[in-house]
Order: structure tokens, then sequence, then C-alpha cells
């Protein structure tokens, strides 16, 4: 099975600006700076991504610095990784929550 990462970062976008922009959910200050926060780091995660993948193109094509293609890429990598490793801390956060008893 193949998953498209900037699929995955879009719907974890789409997730997080519908928390966001919810008209009838009662808001207390600091949730709209923690959801505010995690929209921002996605945004720029996925335009690492975006930018990683446009000069792989370009220099496929000759257009771009090899140099600069193995930066982006090596960032857009570290991204992922965070990425990842937040989803796998959240995932963990909602199976111990599951546990609890009631």
């Amino acid at each position: 099975m193949s998953f498209d990462t900037l699929q995955a970062l879009r719907a974890y976008g789409s997730g997080v600006s519908g928390a966001v922009q919810t008209p009838n959910a009662p808001q207390e200050s600091g949730d709209s700076d923690f959801s505010t926060m995690v929209g921002s780091a996605l945004r720029d995660a996925s335009a690492t991504l975006t930018r990683a993948e446009t000069l792989s193109s370009q220099a496929a094509a000759g257009r771009a610095e090899l140099v600069d293609v193995v930066t982006a890429v090596a960032a857009a990598e570290v991204t992922l990784e965070t990425v990842i490793s937040v989803r796998d801390q959240v995932v963990q956060a909602y199976q111990e929550v599951l546990r609890m008893p009631i």
C-alpha cells in the first residue's frame, strides 16, 4: 500500500483547520493557540516537502543545483520524521486514555 506524504499532511491539515473553524464550539484561550500552532507546523511541513519535490523535479530537468536538492531532501526527511514522531506520540496518548478505568 502506497501513501502520498503530501496527501497525509493535507488530511492532517484539513482536520486541524476544521477544528479551528468550528463556529459553535466553545473555545478557551489555550485551545485556539494550540490549534494555530499545530496548523502552522503542518503548513510548514507541507511547504518543506513540496520544496523538496519541486527541486527534485527541477534537478531531473537539469535546472537545479545538486547541493540545493540534497539540502531540501534532507530537510524534508527530518520534517517527515518529526511529523511521524508527533503522530506516534498522539496515538500512544490516545491509547493510554482508552486504557484508563472509568
